[in-house]
């Protein structure tokens, strides 16, 4: 359901971007508008989930890769989303050549597919963690969230940092989180 959900918002996102307009207004602007939500410009509210990411210099490998999944748009809107962010750092753990391969265009299921991994549809504050908890994430795999001495860790990977945003919650961790394989 939540990946039906997800792929919903990319095709009306799709189709917003084709419609084409018959105006022929004369004080319409000679630019092209184009990006989607993701482009706006806002200094004043809290950034949404992808901003905090491209907002960081220890998350330039993850925005690299939403933007490969043609993701960007998608965590940009309402929400509300729960997304466990790797650091560079995390993405530097994985076998060489990983990233790489996951970045070419014929590897974009399977780095949708590990991106959804990372994504919760509704917002999980830190104090409803609790230990052993389960949340089944846009790829229709559960993740496990575990909570010891207020210290929490998500599939092992360790919460390094919480930051809430405008459509969600990021919770940056230590490891890539990689869904199980299918059978």
């Amino acid at each position: 359901m939540k990946r039906l959900i997800l792929v919903a918002t990319l095709l009306a996102l799709f189709s917003c971007g084709q419609q084409q307009s018959t105006s022929t207004d004369a004080s319409a602007p000679d630019e092209a508008v184009g990006g989607g939500q993701s482009t706006v410009q806002d200094n004043t509210s809290e950034p949404d989930v992808v901003h905090v990411a491209v907002g960081s210099p220890d998350h330039t490998t993850l925005v690299t890769a939403l933007k490969g999944a043609e993701y960007v748009d998608v965590l940009s809107n309402a929400g509300p989303f729960t997304v466990f962010a790797p650091t560079n750092a995390a993405f530097d753990k994985l076998p060489a050549g990983t990233v790489e391969g996951l970045l070419k265009p014929e590897s974009k299921d399977a780095l949708r597919n590990i991106l959804e991994y990372h994504v919760y549809v509704g917002v999980i504050k830190e104090d409803f963690i609790q230990d052993g908890m389960t949340l089944n994430q846009v790829n229709l795999d559960n993740v496990t969230l575990n909570k010891k001495d207020g210290k929490i860790t998500v599939n092992g990977a360790n919460v390094l940092g919480v930051v809430k945003a405008s459509n969600g919650i990021v919770y940056i961790i230590d490891a890539v989180l990689l869904p199980p394989e299918k059978k």
